[in-house]
């Protein structure tokens, strides 16, 4: 096995990882009263926190240090893009249709292949591209019978968090020797800063706030550590792809957990998403690839 071979595999591992994390957001919003702006407000706070402790604890205080004075623009461009994909798309969610909403984010792979192919000359294979108008399939068939009709504001943020996602995993991909976990914390602080003045953090329950830091910690936390790690390794259109896991993911930590069944439209189109990304990886999983060039092998 070559190397590529080898750091294409744990970059597969690390970016499902990610999604997995992401997806239990439904089980902790479920689990928290306080209102969404404090969820936010503190989540990032914590996020962002750990983000750099782990950031500290693997570069090292000195080096880590370092890093951070050196701070240029790939990194900032990844806290951007990171921070309005988070951003809007809760606003897209808030505005619009759950339906509405994730049928345009489930784009983000053809997005992510087009802005790859134009700006750093990465093309996506046939397999990504068939994977991807399976699982697009899939998201449709999941919110066949949820209710569209939203806002044009809506529509437009989801648009925007379709992109911003895109344009961050070709940043970090394009960017593999640049240490992105710092992008990653500030953009979790950026979020704290954006719901500023409208959270009410001292209106939180000792309970919410417990769930509230396992939330920054191993969702959000982790996920964007994952993820930052993955992305590097694997094309960026792959690694947008596999993203799409959360979607029918959420819902079903959601039915096992709290007993909340899903929609028919749900268990018909969730196995189909499964089945186009699983049966990407598989196939990915068993090509054989060429030798990274040289100082490119990212590492964790």
């Amino acid at each position: 096995m070559s190397t590529e071979d080898s750091q294409y595999r744990l970059g597969v591992i690390y970016v499902a990882l990610s999604a997995l994390a992401w997806s239990l957001s439904g089980l902790f919003m479920r689990a928290i009263s306080a209102d969404l702006p404090t969820i936010l407000f503190l989540r990032g706070l914590i996020s962002g926190t750990a983000i750099f402790l782990f950031f500290f604890y693997l570069e090292g205080i000195p080096r880590g240090w370092k890093i951070l004075k050196s701070i240029r623009g790939p990194t900032l461009m990844a806290t951007f893009f990171s921070s309005a994909a988070m951003i809007s798309g809760l606003g897209s969610i808030y505005y619009t249709s759950v339906a509405d909403a994730m049928v345009i984010y489930a784009t983000v792979p053809f997005v992510t292949a087009g802005i790859a192919l134009v700006f750093i000359g990465e093309r996506p294979n046939r397999s990504t591209l068939i994977a991807s108008t399976v699982a697009f399939g899939g998201v449709a068939v999941m919110l066949m019978d949820s209710q569209g009709g939203g806002s044009l504001l809506g529509k437009g943020l989801a648009a925007i968090m379709t992109l911003s996602a895109a344009a961050m995993a070709v940043v970090m991909r394009r960017h593999r020797g640049v240490p992105m976990l710092p992008a990653m914390a500030l953009s979790a602080y950026l979020c704290s800063l954006s719901t500023f003045w409208f959270a009410s953090p001292g209106m939180a329950t000792t309970h919410d706030l417990g769930m509230i830091l396992l939330f920054g910690i191993t969702q959000n936390a982790l996920g964007l550590i994952l993820y930052t790690f993955g992305a590097k390794s694997i094309p960026a259109a792959d690694a947008s792809l596999i993203i799409l896991l959360e979607v029918p993911l959420t819902p079903l930590w959601v039915w096992i957990f709290l007993g909340e069944i899903p929609s028919q439209a749900t268990l018909v189109g969730g196995p189909i998403v499964l089945a186009a990304l699983f049966g990407h990886i598989f196939v990915e999983m068993r090509r054989t690839r060429g030798p990274l060039p040289t100082g490119t092998q990212p590492s964790l």
